[in-house]
């Protein structure tokens, strides 16, 4: 018994140190991100966003994700098709779980060359929970908690909370941002309607996309 208690109480440690170091690690390369102020607010105060912020018509940066079972996910796996990304700090609170529920039933609507991602900071096992509680299957759920690498590059994480602010972003299917808001406050929803008006008239007509297919054969 005694042995088994130091090797729990060695394990403990263990994970203590290696979650400080990690802690440590994030905290340093934070200071070195690029720092805006005054998008957006939290509790009516403006926050602190670090990475690199994109505008529309950029090229939109490639980024690393996983999926709910950590297998690597990135923009580039989705070449040809329009891209609408839902960003939301956590899954667990009430309008960000709205938000993902209501694209999640949109996406049922929308044409096949549309696809719908949904982004957090939330850790793979929380996120393939909420999906199956809430029933969300008809879009791709993704955590940006191993890397931080889509936050950084679209300049949206939250400094000193280390969530992703609340945004929508469309790309074209030649790569392009057509389409960006960051909502002015994490609490508020996005603008629904105006995101998904957005992306049905930036995503080519199936018929057209047929076409030029049939045409390169």
């Amino acid at each position: 018994m005694m042995n088994l208690f130091i090797a729990k109480k060695l394990l403990f440690t263990l994970f203590l140190t290696c979650l400080s170091f990690t802690v440590n690690t994030l905290a340093l390369a934070n200071n070195n991100l690029t720092q805006t102020q005054n998008l957006v607010k939290a509790n009516n105060k403006y926050v602190t966003l670090l990475g690199t912020q994109v505008a529309i018509n950029e090229q939109a940066p490639n980024f690393k994700v996983v999926d709910k079972n950590f297998t690597p996910v990135q923009l580039s796996d989705f070449k040809n098709q329009t891209v609408l990304i839902s960003v939301v700090p956590s899954l667990d609170t009430g309008v960000c779980s709205l938000q993902t529920k209501r694209f999640n039933e949109e996406a049922a609507k929308l044409p096949k060359n549309i696809t719908l991602l949904t982004i957090s900071n939330d850790l793979p096992f929380a996120q393939k929970r909420f999906c199956k509680v809430e029933s969300v299957e008809q879009i791709k759920v993704l955590s940006d908690s191993v890397w931080r690498n889509f936050g950084e590059s679209y300049g949206l994480i939250i400094k000193d909370m280390g969530l992703l602010t609340r945004a929508i972003f469309i790309i074209d299917n030649q790569g392009l941002i057509k389409y960006k808001e960051l909502v002015a406050n994490i609490s508020e929803h996005p603008d629904y309607e105006k995101a998904l008006d957005a992306v049905k008239a930036i995503a080519p007509a199936l018929a057209d996309v047929q076409s030029i297919s049939t045409e390169k054969k």
